[in-house]
């Protein structure tokens, strides 16, 4: 979906005007008409439906927002007109009408850029109500997302459910792990058998031992029965081990015999079974570097929630709906603030978070429309941050644009370094040092 704007700008000041065209064209890329009089404004509406009009109270001593509203609110209702100074209102129009005093040219930079990105937000919002209302949404095994990085997971997914290789999926919390591990399970051959699901972290060695082999009854103290394992249980299945960096090292060596070997030998016994367990992996810490590359056969690396944003108002409307049929709410959609935040959000705990953050909101709102307000603080806190255009940052120093991200990524992350550091991609004592550094 397309993020610049259509802007009409209607101003008197010759000067003013063409500055604002210039600057919202170069600096942050918005498609721009400038003109001087209501008429030639009214003729521009008339020919292309705007996402924002920008015009002064007064041109040639007439009121300007009465008849532009008018126009507007039969030819361009997700328009919003931005009004510069005091004057008269429009009536009994359902567009989006703001009224701001005159700061400069900076300032209503500023302003225009916010009201144009609120408008662009409403804009999407109703497209895709519209394709999701003509056409429903075709879900992949759970997975929802357009972008082209989600296009080539499916297609990996289609690949690996046609071959045998262990499946190593990389991505960071939160991103789907389990559910990429799943669809390869459901599309395979082995779909008819057993898929398990065991989380590696916080179990000690004995334990993570007897769930992956099983025991027999005395091995160790606690053991009172026989156990077969998920080795065995996912026979002929699929086997997902998530945190499997988090593994023992001595069992990273056992679980790479029973790979290499297809045989395991449970704990306190001497008999080898043959197993065939086609093996899922999650890996975000390091491990054996033979096991690492008996595990890396096929990868599949899922892009965090916010390198692909673009899938967000899709993925929101989707979970959004099962919220709505879980908890027994009848909630329309989002209003394009709303959207335009969610979207903007950086998403650290990624599609997970969104999930638990629609569900929450969800249950507060009832049955009507989710707006900016209903979203929780640290998702409104980034209703004011403006995407600089590359062109913007030309002749800003290294040092301001690091402090810049910095401030960002602690921001969207409620002030967790640790995850702030991990989303601008620097070690944790790089972070404590440019914080140091910038007085942060």
């Amino acid at each position: 979906m397309a993020k610049t704007a259509f802007v009409l700008i209607i101003s008197e000041d010759e000067n003013r005007r063409q500055a604002l065209r210039d600057r919202l064209k170069q600096e942050l890329g918005h498609s721009c008409l400038a003109v001087a009089t209501i008429s030639e404004g009214l003729d521009s509406i008339r020919e292309r439906a705007p996402d924002l009009v920008v015009t002064d109270a007064q041109i040639g001593g007439v009121p300007a927002a009465p008849a532009l509203a008018e126009l507007l609110s039969s030819l361009a209702r997700d328009a919003t007109l931005l009004q510069v100074g005091s004057g008269q209102p429009p009536t009994g129009s359902r567009i989006q009408f703001q009224e701001i005093a005159d700061g400069g040219e900076s300032e209503l930079l500023k302003a225009i850029a916010r009201a144009a990105a609120q408008a662009v937000a409403r804009r999407e919002d109703r497209l895709l109500k519209q394709t999701l209302e003509r056409q429903p949404v075709e879900v992949f095994e759970g997975i929802v997302g357009q972008s082209r990085e989600i296009e080539r997971i499916k297609e990996r997914i289609r690949k690996a459910a046609r071959n045998k290789l262990t499946v190593l999926v990389l991505g960071e919390t939160g991103t789907g792990k389990e559910l990429i591990a799943r669809a390869i399970h459901n599309r395979s051959d082995r779909s008819r058998k057993t898929f398990k699901s065991l989380n590696c972290a916080g179990l000690n060695e004995n334990l993570l031992e007897s769930q992956l082999f099983g025991q027999v009854r005395g091995a160790f103290t606690g053991a009172v029965s026989d156990s077969k394992g998920y080795f065995v249980a996912a026979d002929g299945g699929t086997l997902f081990l998530d945190e499997i960096g988090d593994m023992p090292v001595a069992m990273q060596a056992k679980l790479l015999r029973a790979l290499e070997q297809r045989e395991i030998t449970p704990l306190g016994s001497t008999e080898t079974p043959k197993v065939h367990v086609r093996l899922s992996a999650v890996e975000e810490k390091k491990f054996r570097e033979d096991l690492y590359y008996r595990l890396h056969q096929w990868e599949i690396i899922i892009p965090p929630l916010r390198e692909r944003r673009q899938d967000i108002p899709l993925l929101s409307h989707v979970l959004l709906q099962d919220a709505n049929a879980t908890h027994g709410v009848k909630i329309p959609g989002f209003s394009g603030q709303a959207m335009q935040a969610l979207t903007k959000y950086l998403w650290p705990g990624n599609v997970r978070e969104l999930k638990n953050t629609i569900e929450s909101v969800a249950c507060e709102v009832g049955d009507r429309q989710i707006e900016l307000d209903d979203l929780p603080e640290r998702i409104r806190g980034t209703r004011d941050i403006v995407p600089l255009a590359a062109s913007s940052l030309v002749g800003m120093p290294m040092d301001q644009i690091e402090r810049m991200a910095i401030k960002a990524a602690l921001q969207a992350t409620d002030g967790n370094r640790e995850q702030a550091a991990k989303m601008l991609g620097i070690g944790i004592r790089t972070l404590y040092r440019k914080l140091r550094e910038f007085g942060l």
